[in-house]
């Protein structure tokens, strides 16, 4: 299963979940409007795939019990300290990216609330249009409109109570048994005291966006309880200095540094290595040679024609020269165009972080693509049309094939997490801003909004025999922000 989720202001996270010794294959595909005039002259394709595109593994295991179980047999002498700290990470890794999921659609729930609230707002604040009709049908419309609000007020108010009970059993299960060797100590006292940081900012930023009101002040108040709880846990465990504590910037530093200490031993080290230089250093030989044979045999021929050095000779010479050091480019370019079409450009090797054995390779291609070059199912699903018939479409293609069990038992599954940076198409859009003229009440106003650009993102995934499985994305994006990020179609799977 693949998500898309927005990161921050520019970077878009696509997930997903790779099995063991089955070839995955992934086609992401974004379709950029024409009118920002991108194209490879801007923006070459070497420049945008170093510079926007970016893939990380780390370990995965649907067995969520599965690294607390490994922790506490190593917290018992049964396993190394290394296993220790890795099961442990993976137990606290795993948990943050589940709540951060949770969290978000849970905000996204509280921000449809707050919408269906206002409309409602709006309609009861219209003034009656319709005399005795309105007077007649506004007890119904009423009744409709509270409907309206109710339902997913209280399916938001029961994701509440099942996030809380969630968060709190994870962290009551991690605190059970607190080892009592310094070794090992060290290693859970960074992780508890992160995620105890981590739950608390996640639950608080949830109060800030809740919607106003007396229907969901019983769980604002448990939400703050359990942030006050978490931050009397921390206090009383020493964690944090006083310093600290009440500087909200080396708060924010320190957390981001235990947040790097937690995913490293889950996270698999790269090599990545360009393909195609030995080759590329052949072809540049070749078309050398090939020109230079037929320079030289138009020298020969010149002399053969003009007799002794003249100053027509020379002039010959240098016309010979010239369309050398033109056909020369243009014949290794075209050969080497020839040569990688459709082959990979990079490889990537998946290290474990703590033994440096080999689990996985991946093999990547990136390039701009026409939409009429696109295959069927691609252009089905874009939906193109008129409006869109001058986008550019850049092709991000990665074939992978994962061993984890080889070096870590129980985890049969890794997690790829590719963030796509779409910070450079910023700089091809427009900074100013126009006005948009309303009418209400007799008057007339005027307000102020920014250029949006709507990108399409098609993305394919295969495994092994199964069906693969096709998504489109709208992304809503201005200069300063990602604005939506909408899913609109789905097939397979």
């Amino acid at each position: 299963m693949i998500t898309v989720e927005r990161k921050d202001s520019f970077h878009l996270k696509i997930s997903r979940v790779l099995q063991e010794e089955i070839s995955h294959r992934l086609d992401v595909f974004l379709f950029v409007p024409g009118e920002l005039g991108l194209n490879d002259h801007i923006i070459s394709e070497d420049a945008f795939y170093h510079r926007a595109i970016h893939v990380k593994l780390t370990y995965y295991s649907d067995k969520h019990h599965l690294p607390l179980v490994l922790s506490r047999l190593a917290s018992r002498g049964k396993l190394s300290s290394e296993q220790y700290r890795l099961s442990l990470s993976l137990y606290a890794y795993q948990y943050v990216v589940a709540l951060e999921r949770s969290i978000q659609m849970l905000l996204d729930t509280a921000r449809e609330v707050k919408e269906i609230e206002q409309r409602q707002g709006h309609r009861d604040e219209e003034p009656e249009a319709a005399g005795d009709v309105a007077a007649t049908s506004g007890e119904s419309e009423g009744e409709g409109g509270t409907e309206e609000v109710a339902t997913p007020a209280i399916r938001l108010q029961e994701q509440l109570e099942e996030s809380c009970e969630l968060a709190q059993g994870i962290l009551r299960r991690l605190r059970r048994n607190r080892p009592s060797d310094g070794t090992l100590l060290k290693y859970y006292d960074n992780i508890d005291n992160y995620l105890s940081w981590f739950t608390e900012q996640r639950l608080l930023a949830l109060v800030a966006n809740l919607p106003r009101g007396r229907v969901f002040r019983g769980i604002r108040e448990r939400l703050l309880a359990i942030c006050e709880a978490e931050n009397e846990h921390r206090r009383q465990a020493e964690y944090n200095s006083e310093r600290v504590t009440h500087d909200p910037t080396r708060m924010s530093n320190k957390m981001r540094l235990l947040h790097r200490l937690i995913e490293y031993p889950v996270t698999l080290k790269q090599r990545s290595q360009e393909l195609g230089i030995g080759e590329q250093k052949a072809v540049k030989a070749l078309a050398t040679a090939v020109v230079m044979i037929f320079v030289s045999l138009g020298l020969l021929q010149a002399r053969d024609t003009l007799g002794d050095i003249t100053a027509l000779f020379v002039l010959a010479m240098a016309v010979l020269y010239a369309m050398r050091e033109v056909f020369k480019d243009d014949l290794r370019n075209t050969l080497w165009r020839l040569l990688r079409k459709g082959r990979p450009k990079w490889r990537r090797q998946y290290l474990d972080a703590t033994s440096n054995a080999l689990v996985g390779r991946q093999l990547e291609w990136f390039d701009y693509k026409r939409f009429s070059k696109l295959d069927e199912q691609i252009q089905r699903v874009r939906k193109r049309n008129v409006a869109q018939r001058e986008e550019v479409v850049l092709h991000y293609r990665s074939s992978s094939r994962m061993s984890p069990t080889r070096f870590l038992s129980g985890y049969e599954k890794t997690r790829e997490t590719l963030s796509l940076d779409l910070s450079l198409l910023t700089r091809l859009m427009d900074k100013g801003s126009h006005h948009v003229y309303r009418q209400k009440d007799g008057q007339v106003s005027r307000e102020s909004v920014e250029k949006r650009h709507l990108l399409n993102l098609v993305i394919r995934e295969e495994g092994g025999s199964d069906e693969a499985v096709i998504q489109r994305w709208k992304i809503v994006m201005s200069r300063s922000r990602i604005v939506d990020v909408e899913k609109v179609h789905q097939e397979g799977g």
